[in-house]
């Protein structure tokens, strides 16, 4: 494994895998544009301007091409007109896939934290390889 424990390799990839589930999360709210979504991202821990623009628009069109989300012209009065994207029922049900998905994973890491803080706190090992 390239990279172990170093500054890339674990956390970009791992939290930018988050990035649809949070997306369809935030829609289920209600439409909005792209601008909006990424700042909303703030509210599930994704510090402002951690990820990058471009990588949010790409996956709501990789989204909108799954049949996740649909988008139109938002009606605004000032500015440039913008796309407002709206999840679908497919994108509902990829939805609750992905949050059962990730109960298992919050389980599967919740374990390994707890065996992890016994065996940094100098419990003694058990000989288990």
């Amino acid at each position: 494994m390239r990279n172990r424990g170093g500054r890339r390799g674990w956390g970009r990839g791992r939290t930018a895998r988050m990035l649809v589930p949070v997306l369809l999360l935030l829609l289920r709210r209600g439409d909005a544009h792209g601008y909006t979504l990424m700042e909303k991202m703030a509210d599930f821990g994704f510090p402002p301007g951690s990820i990058d623009p471009s990588v949010v628009y790409r996956a709501l069109r990789n989204m909108e091409d799954d049949g996740l989300v649909v988008s139109y012209q938002g009606d605004y009065s000032q500015g440039p007109p913008r796309r407002v994207y709206r999840m679908t029922d497919a994108g509902k049900a990829a939805l609750d896939v992905m949050a059962a998905d990730l109960a298992r994973t919050a389980d599967v890491i919740r374990k390994f934290l707890e065996e992890y803080e016994t065996r940094r706190s100098g419990a003694v090992d058990s000989g288990a390889a």
